[in-house]
């Protein structure tokens, strides 16, 4: 099945509304020990969440590791207004270690997000990209030497009947814009070997690994030089 790209920010206002009702905990914090179980328990002391989004992912980092400050990264105003209200709602020490930046990849200059990322983490960022390299060139700009890198995405089906099977299972009782956007980010996914090449044009294939993961998605690993 060929892929057909999305809009890449996702920021309109019921979409917002959507995602941060969402209940994605399950998903999530498996997520985060899928990291925890490839880096060895050890992702350092600065963490990265590209694509951070409404902040799932982010808080849940700063929770599972206490030493740990970290940067969430999205280019979406409003999801990032709701990361910043969930703050208000955790304990001083974790909203101390955590905040939120709104920038657009590939990053012009780091600017002040110099390059000493202990760790670079991004969930379901890639297949929304119209030119993946971005991501990995933030990855390769952001990231300390020895940094471990873990991205999580889906993976394109074979066809559309896969994906409507998939949207039928996973998506069956939740809201209409979440079905629609879950089918569209299906066909906007990309495949474990296009993500391999994407990997060699960046120069990052002898330091990143990619597998499939599960029955939807697919993984990227490794240490950067």
């Amino acid at each position: 099945m060929q892929r057909i790209p999305e809009p890449e920010l996702m920021d309109e206002a019921g979409q917002v509304l959507a995602y941060a009702q969402a209940d994605f905990a399950a998903s999530d914090a498996a997520m985060v020990e899928r990291l925890a179980q490839l880096c060895g328990d050890d992702p350092g002391t600065a963490l990265l969440d590209l694509g951070c989004g409404p902040g799932n992912i982010s808080l849940l980092l700063a929770g599972r590791w206490p030493a740990a400050k970290v940067l969430g990264l999205d280019g979406a105003p409003r999801m990032l207004a709701v990361a910043r209200e969930r703050l208000a709602g955790v304990s001083p020490d974790l909203a101390a270690r955590l905040r939120f930046v709104q920038a657009l990849l590939p990053l012009a200059a780091a600017g002040e997000l110099e390059a000493h990322f202990s760790a670079v983490v991004s969930n379901s960022l890639l297949h929304h990209l119209h030119d993946p390299a971005a991501l990995w060139q933030t990855v390769a700009q952001l990231g300390a030497p020895g940094a471990f890198v873990y991205v999580q995405d889906l993976r394109r089906p074979d066809n559309g009947e896969a994906v409507e099977t998939l949207v039928a299972a996973e998506m069956a009782s939740a809201p209409e814009v979440l079905r629609h956007d879950y089918r569209a980010s299906l066909h906007a996914a990309f495949t474990p070997e296009e993500v391999q090449q994407q990997l060699e044009q960046a120069g990052l294939a002898a330091q990143l690994q990619v597998a499939p993961r599960q029955e939807r998605y697919l993984e990227v690993w490794g240490r950067l030089n």
